[in-house]
């Protein structure tokens, strides 16, 4: 259904900074600095990270989030440590264990330092 994902910033180089060391846990090589933009490439799609062309701040979506699946809850625990050192806040619950209609999950969410939603998930199951 996606191609890619991409979302603003207002630091390209702290944004760097930040999600080469979290999509690094996942496996995903360094982010690729085409002009405004970073392109993370990995065999499930793309995400980059833009400073918005129509010169105007970058802002968070009230209610989005952006979800990265992970292979284990130490994955996804990994994933939290590494936002948290570069830059992330910690938002939502600590990372654990969830229980819903789909099943049991382990998530884990950050905040990346342009205020971005993000989630770590595992399916348990």
């Amino acid at each position: 259904m996606f191609s890619h994902v991409m979302i603003g910033t207002n630091n390209l180089e702290k944004a760097k900074a930040f999600y080469d060391k979290v999509l690094g846990t996942l496996g995903v090589p360094p982010g690729f600095v085409d002009r405004h933009r970073i392109f993370y490439r990995s065999p499930s799609g793309v995400f980059s990270v833009s400073v918005p062309i129509d010169g105007k701040p970058a802002t968070t979506a009230n209610g989005g989030t952006i979800g990265f699946a992970c292979s284990s809850s130490a994955q996804a625990d990994a994933w939290h440590a590494a936002g948290l050192a570069n830059g992330g806040t910690a938002c939502e619950d600590p990372p654990g264990v969830r229980e819903g209609t789909v099943g049991k999950m382990y998530l884990a969410y950050l905040r990346d330092p342009d205020g971005n939603k993000l989630c770590a998930l595992h399916r348990i199951g």
